[in-house]
């Protein structure tokens, strides 16, 4: 058989396992962050995502890295403070992560599997929305802004349909 996205797990932020097939059943837009990127202010728009679809059954999970321009130099405390204090964000966040290369997470390195490395993280804010059965049901790259007519439309279809 072969893997989904629930086959993979992070840290939180607060240390504590993330299981990814905790969210079974639920859409989940994994976004890799970054706190001094010019892509940072899409912060406020996941926090308005989160908040208008988490009872319909999104996550929206970030994944704070510093791959990209040395963008997120903070610890685990500084970027959830950060994050909270500046968005108010209270969506999941795992700890920092390299998503790019041979030293990437697991799941950026089965995302690079299932689209070909052009499909893997060209910058900070990249997104891939997991659909309620974790298969991959899509990807945009930083410039697409998460209120972008071509996310939420996506977002949309996974939430509508149902998991198999």
């Amino acid at each position: 058989m072969s893997r989904t996205a629930h086959d993979f797990e992070f840290v939180s932020l607060d240390g504590k396992p993330l299981k990814l097939s905790g969210f079974k059943g639920k859409a989940v837009l994994v976004v890799n962050t970054a706190s001094e990127c010019g892509y940072t202010p899409q912060y406020a728009g996941l926090q308005t995502l989160w908040q208008a679809n988490k009872a319909k059954g999104l996550v929206v999970l970030g994944v704070p890295s510093n791959d990209f321009g040395a963008q997120e130099p903070g610890d685990a405390t500084a970027i959830g403070k950060f994050c909270a204090a500046r968005y108010g964000v209270d969506f999941p966040l795992t700890t920092k992560q390299k998503v790019i290369g041979a030293g990437a997470h697991p799941f950026y390195r089965w995302i690079a599997e299932e689209l070909g490395e052009a499909g893997s993280p060209r910058w900070n804010f990249h997104k891939y929305l997991i659909d309620r059965d974790g298969a991959l049901a899509g990807a945009w790259p930083s410039s697409v802004a998460p209120d972008a007519k071509e996310l939420t439309a996506a977002i949309g279809a996974a939430l509508d349909a149902p998991a198999r």
